[in-house]
């Protein structure tokens, strides 16, 4: 049902390279590029931009929003968390279980973006 989503940055090359070794773990490559935005996928299905804000203004992130990304299994949630934050990302919640079969771990990007890297099952 999600085409994509995006995520803002004041610092788009710095975010590209922090995205591109991130969202590798998860098999996310770039896809679509323009001036201002640079989109990742895995072949097919869903897409997340980052981008500098159409509007040109300062890019910042939203109180209760959040990106989740999907992992094939626990130990890529670990392994994607780990790189997150060794590339700088802030901890938001250690990898682990959160009610029944949700395994997730939430970080934030160089410009505070939440994420969520989750496996279900």
């Amino acid at each position: 049902m999600i085409g994509y989503a995006t995520v803002g940055s004041n610092d788009l090359e710095k975010a590209k390279t922090f995205y591109d070794v991130v969202l590798a773990e998860l098999g996310g490559k770039r896809t679509m590029t323009m001036d201002r935005m640079q989109g990742y996928g895995s072949g097919g299905g869903a897409m997340l931009a980052v981008c500098r804000p159409y509007d040109e203004q300062t890019a910042t992130c939203g109180n209760g929003t959040m990106v989740a990304l999907a992992a094939p299994s626990r130990e890529l949630v670990d392994k994607t968390y780990a790189t997150a934050l060794a590339n700088g990302a802030t901890d938001e919640g250690a990898p682990g279980l959160r009610g029944g079969a949700f395994y997730g771990a939430y970080f934030r990007d160089l410009d505070g973006n939440k994420l969520c890297v989750f496996n279900m099952g």
